[in-house]
């Protein structure tokens, strides 16, 4: 019986939407992919002069007074970006974090803002938890495809693939840290006769601080992950090591670009860590 039902062109309805998205707001598309693309270049090109030794010693010495200096983490800072350097994985790494560093911001920008709103509002907690699930349940890959669409391939595409993958964490967060505030210590802040933005930035986020810090930690991971994968249509870094060593089959050089992601990583990891604490 269901053979005699004819299919449903959605893949032709969304193709259709999408080449309608990219001719109506080409205006806003082009200045982003042209001057934002710039501007990452711009950005990586500087970090790039930058010699290595100094920006290992400026990451081990911030990471030494984070952790209260202790010198676990800073001696794993200085091996492993020294054996970044040392694997000629220098660039790529820059590359990399510019990417991770964009597209982190953005997210935790938008993020907050959309979580505060979600805490005030049941109505709007309604409206933007589904596209939240939406956003977190899509597979990373299909995220690509809008990116190219949009802003072609390069730097540009694998920051809005990531800003959409790795956004969720936040909002959730801080909507989830600003709800768990005690509810007398709001009665207290309103029985002073706080305003609202008072109650909201002496009260309700210094006292979500711990839970929207978890989500910006958990954002920040998300967008590292997904600029690996944007390497896929022409992001730089690390990833485009991987890519390359899939094609070409060499184990030796993709384990080395993962053992480099890995100690970013971690090393990403564990500085939203601290600054938490």
């Amino acid at each position: 019986m269901l053979d005699f039902i004819a299919q449903i062109p959605i893949a032709v309805w969304v193709k259709e939407f999408t080449d309608w998205l990219t001719e109506a707001f080409a205006f806003i598309f082009d200045p982003i992919k042209n001057q934002g693309g710039d501007f990452l270049d711009w950005t990586s090109d500087m970090l790039v002069l930058i010699p290595p030794i100094i920006v290992i010693i400026i990451v081990a010495v911030i990471a030494f007074f984070l952790t209260d200096k202790r010198i676990g983490l800073p001696i794993f800072t200085i091996v492993g970006l020294w054996l970044i350097y040392n694997q000629g994985l220098w660039e790529e790494l820059v590359f990399t974090f510019t990417l991770v560093l964009i597209a982190s911001l953005l997210s935790i920008l938008i993020g907050i803002p959309v979580g505060i709103l979600m805490s005030k509002s049941k109505t709007a907690e309604a409206i933007i938890t589904p596209i939240l699930d939406f956003m977190q349940t899509m597979p990373a890959f299909v995220y690509l495809i809008p990116a190219v669409a949009f802003f072609g391939i390069g730097m540009v595409p694998g920051i809005f693939a990531s800003l959409i993958f790795a956004t969720p964490p936040t909002v959730r967060f801080t909507n989830l840290g600003i709800r768990q505030v005690s509810r007398e210590l709001v009665e207290a802040s309103d029985a002073f006769g706080s305003t609202g933005s008072q109650k909201l930035f002496k009260v309700e986020l210094p006292m979500a601080k711990s839970t929207i810090m978890a989500g910006i930690n958990q954002t920040v991971m998300l967008a590292l992950s997904m600029v690996v994968i944007a390497s896929m249509i022409g992001a730089p870094g690390l990833g485009r090591e991987i890519v390359s060593a899939l094609q070409n089959a060499n184990v030796g050089s993709g384990f080395v670009a993962g053992i480099s992601i890995v100690i970013l990583a971690i090393i990403i990891d564990r500085f939203t860590q601290n600054l938490n604490k």
